[in-house]
């Protein structure tokens, strides 16, 4: 069997092996493939495992000797997964890896917005404590958590994990999802997404891409929010208007957002919210710890070792 990696180095940047797939076939990684690219290297492969590469219908078209296609995420809207069973391809995700290291993320936001704990080392490093003339200084107002509300949009898996950090440090917590369960009711007290805005200090996303939750955060919204709110996103960039969220921010009715995702990504030099107040971004580094990122190598690894045995698994 022939295996090829199209974008491999996001996954294993060299802190990782690629031997137990090996041990399945021929294998190829490629750490980085272009779009014009992909089909020729791609043509001779049995199973092919991808991240961001798209995998369209004419691409899987060309590809005779494809029979499995094993996406290096949760999301697989970069294939074409229905030309890809019209071609009796078969096309596998990786649920549920990165739950703990997305909603840790998620809450490191939080806290660095609370505390900006960065940015005041960095002014110790940079002597302003040694020259300040009291014996403690802050440049932003310091937020205790304890007694306000999160509202959480989306409490799946990694929803109701932040949802339990939060409420270990004594913070009211609400949801707002279309299939509440029990689980989720020992943690949050569901409500509706417009109570979720009028009620909550801080604001957390973790809610799938659909037509219905595209932009869920813009003007209308943020209209709808407590002066001061909080938002935090490390689900989809595109939950967001960014220009919107960029103008709320720079009024003051936002005052911080902390986010892992954005629209296109890597962001554009343009991106309105590089310029807006108190906005934190990080290069969508949520899932990327190496215990997360272990967890996925594993499970693409039983994946592709389940579809040779005729018992696919994690199938979508």
């Amino acid at each position: 069997m022939k295996i090829v990696v199209l974008d491999g180095y996001t996954e294993n940047p060299g802190d990782l092996s690629w031997k137990e797939l090996e041990s399945l076939g021929e294998l190829t990684v490629y750490d980085r493939t272009l779009a014009e690219h992909v089909a020729e290297r791609i043509k001779e492969a049995d199973a092919i495992f991808v991240n961001k590469c798209l995998i369209t219908k004419e691409i899987i078209a060309a590809s005779p000797k494809l029979k499995y296609i094993g996406v290096l995420a949760t999301g697989y809207n970069v294939v074409d997964v229905e030309a890809a069973k019209s071609f009796g391809v078969t096309v596998t995700n990786i649920p549920a890896y990165g739950t703990q290291a997305v909603a840790q993320f998620a809450i490191a936001l939080l806290l660095e917005i609370c505390g900006h704990v960065g940015h005041h080392s960095q002014a110790v490093a940079q002597g302003r404590w040694t020259s300040c003339p009291d014996w403690c200084f802050w440049d932003y107002p310091l937020i205790e958590l304890a007694g306000k509300t999160i509202g959480i949009i989306g409490f799946g898996r990694i929803g109701m994990a932040v949802g339990r950090i939060a409420k270990a440090l004594d913070m009211e917590v609400l949801a707002a999802d279309p299939n509440p369960c029990s689980a989720g009711r020992e943690i949050a007290g569901y409500v509706e997404t417009d109570e979720i805005f009028s009620k909550s200090d801080v604001i957390s996303l973790h809610c799938p891409l659909f037509p219905d939750t595209q932009g869920i955060i813009c003007s209308g919204s943020i209209a709808k929010m407590k002066d001061g709110v909080i938002i935090i996103n490390n689900s989809r960039g595109q939950l967001i208007n960014e220009q919107d969220l960029a103008d709320a921010l720079n009024s003051g009715k936002v005052y911080a957002a902390g986010l892992d995702v954005v629209s296109a990504e890597p962001i554009a030099a343009n991106n309105p919210l590089l310029s807006a107040r108190n906005c934190l971004i990080t290069p969508h580094i949520s899932w990327a710890s190496k215990e997360s990122r272990t967890r996925l190598m594993n499970v693409a690894v039983e994946n592709l070792r389940k579809f040779i045995a005729g018992t696919p698994q994690n199938v979508v």
